[in-house]
């Protein structure tokens, strides 16, 4: 009877940590890299459907901001009833938005996708996954698991825009296009199995004092760090949206192309190229922020990547633009890409526990929802106005500079409900 014990509470977690870091990586793998890859769209769908940049800046920026407003009801709906049941859902969602973009003729049916898109992405996502990865990873390693989980989604990135640039410049057919990147995005669906946790939890530090969905969100509502967490975390949303979206257009109405070992690049190919070097250096970012996050404050170092976010926009519109320009910003940027996704998901952990991390993560997802409506559409509406992104390239350097200072007034330490339990 004592050697049963030990075996029903420490195996099935060491298995469950590794599948849910491995399918949680790739299910995020094929979200990202397809919804990165909007941005290679932009000119051809504004060509075919005879309509500004607004149009599909404002259909993304849209989907952007309710995959925000509903990721805190998709984590609660993860952490009550299942992660896995939640993210297969999202999957398919997602798949049929994808698809509905691909037949659309017209900006109704364009924009409609998108939303479904968007719903899908709110169950699909990272509250859900990060969720289901902290309940089951040791506390110790919950940090560069979240980094780990982060780079396998920065893959994507990667390698599915570069080969979606690729794919729209042969094709020359962007319904065709998007449509094979649906039929990709139904892996989603059966990896979702991995994510199942294996009955209830055992108990951890600071889940001594039950605690209801209303109580957690007035708990992190009260809390200062909670608000500034989740206001820096607009800025990120406005910055990967902005570049993720914009800087192939950017890109090719410079005309920037390249060479490469003989081999002319287009303008449209090296904006595709450019998006995938931001996903191929986050892999590494991403794990190294989560390692540091593991080894410094998590605050300092969110303070210290936003800072230097900024620093990079002004180097590079300083240096003359060009193909190499282009490529080094590129770099620079996935380095500082996503690695605010452990270190904020790992402070919200550490501020209100693992119990309700999925829903309280998708507030503060919210906020970058938001940031990323704005600086998605917002760029579109000041290209249609002013025809250039110079006005949002500044607006961008402003809040990196904001959002480090925010940062450094963060208090890195658990509410008095964990602290008490915890001495308890």
């Amino acid at each position: 009877m004592s050697m049963a014990a030990p075996q029903s509470t420490s195996q099935p977690p060491q298995r469950s940590f590794w599948i849910a870091v491995i399918c949680g990586a790739v299910i995020l793998t094929i979200g990202i890299g397809a919804r990165q890859s909007f941005g290679i769209f932009q000119k051809p769908i504004a060509a075919d459907l005879g309509v500004g940049r607004e149009v599909w800046s404002f259909a993304n920026a849209l989907a952007m901001l309710l995959t925000g407003a509903l990721s805190p009801f998709a984590g609660n709906i993860s952490d009550r009833f299942g992660t896995a049941r939640t993210v297969a859902g999202g999957g398919v969602l997602y798949v049929i938005g994808m698809f509905m973009i691909a037949a659309a003729t017209e900006s109704v049916m364009l924009t409609l996708g998108n939303l479904v898109c968007g719903v899908g992405t709110a169950a699909a996502g990272f509250g859900p996954i990060f969720g289901a990865i902290s309940r089951q990873t040791p506390p110790a390693k919950r940090s560069i698991a979240l980094g780990v989980t982060t780079a396998g989604g920065s893959f994507g990135q990667f390698a599915i825009v570069p080969f979606a640039s690729l794919l729209q410049y042969r094709l020359d057919n962007w319904h065709t296009t998007m449509l094979i990147l649906g039929m990709m995005s139904m892996l989603m669906v059966p990896l979702a199995l991995g994510l199942r946790e294996a009955g209830a939890p055992p108990p951890r530090p600071g889940a001594a004092i039950p605690q209801g969905t209303k109580d957690a969100l007035a708990e992190a509502f009260h809390t200062q760090g909670f608000w500034l967490l989740t206001i820096g975390f607009f800025v990120c949303g406005f910055h990967v949206t902005f570049i993720g979206l914009h800087l192939p257009s950017y890109i090719s109405d410079n005309a920037v192309g390249m060479s490469f070992f003989g081999r002319a690049v287009s303008p449209i190919e090296l904006g595709g190229w450019a998006i995938g070097l931001v996903g191929l250096f986050n892999i590494g970012g991403a794990m190294i922020w989560g390692w540091l996050g593991s080894q410094y404050p998590k605050k300092d170092m969110l303070a210290l990547l936003y800072a230097l976010r900024a620093l990079a926009f002004v180097i590079f519109l300083a240096l003359p633009l060009s193909s190499v320009s282009v490529l080094l910003f590129a770099a620079s940027l996935g380095f500082l890409w996503l690695g605010t996704i452990p270190l904020t998901s790992g402070l919200v952990g550490i501020m209100f526990g693992p119990t309700h991390i999925s829903m309280l993560w998708g507030v503060v997802f919210f906020g970058h929802q938001l940031g990323s409506f704005l600086g998605g559409w917002g760029a579109g509406r000041l290209y249609d106005i002013q025809g250039n992104y110079d006005l949002m390239w500044w607006i961008s350097v402003g809040l990196g500079v904001f959002a480090a200072v925010i940062h450094w007034w963060i208090r890195e330490r658990p509410v008095p409900r964990l602290a008490l339990a915890a001495a308890s």
